[in-house]
């Protein structure tokens, strides 16, 4: 963020729309990156002063305010959340996918980063709800059958599925 923070000033560099974006688009999301294992560390106030000030840098490239304005006041109108409470959904979220998919595990349900599930199927009723999720079902089993006819003089191509008659494909 300090490198996009020199290409851009109030009156020269980035428009305000693209830091958003670079924002949005590539810090937060690496950021987010694996947030599932790492939110308990997110916790701490040390975490969440160093994740606070990257969305500082941000947010004053964003609105060009001034530096001594206070970090909740130019978060609002740009309508950032803290990024540690960001955090912190995204590994709810990977939760509940994995936990719908049938992929959550329960070795230690109240330690570390699988505290997370624990902590927040009680309170919310929606973690609580089925989701439209199927599993992947893979069949390799072939539901056609080619066949090549050789002897005649222009090949004839023949694809066949299970339940039609077939469509030939040949030279025209």
């Amino acid at each position: 963020m300090s490198a996009c923070r020199r290409a851009c000033d109030v009156t020269w560099g980035l428009r305000p729309k693209v830091v958003h974006w670079l924002y949005v688009a590539i810090i937060r999301t690496s950021v987010n990156f694996a947030s599932l294992v790492w939110w308990p560390g997110c916790q701490t106030a040390s975490a969440k002063r160093k994740l606070s000030r990257v969305q500082r840098l941000a947010c004053l490239g964003i609105t060009g305010a001034m530096r001594t304005t206070a970090t909740n006041t130019v978060e609002v109108p740009i309508c950032l959340p803290p990024l540690d409470l960001v955090v912190q959904s995204e590994a709810r979220s990977a939760a509940h996918r994995l936990w719908s998919l049938g992929c959550w595990s329960y070795l230690h349900p109240n330690r570390g980063h699988s505290s997370i599930f624990t902590r927040l199927q009680q309170p919310d009723p929606i973690f609580n709800m089925g989701v439209d999720v199927m599993r992947p079902a893979y069949n390799f089993e072939p539901q056609y059958r080619v066949q090549g006819r050789i002897g005649q003089q222009q090949p004839v191509l023949l694809l066949q599925s299970k339940g039609s008659s077939g469509i030939e494909m040949g030279p025209r």
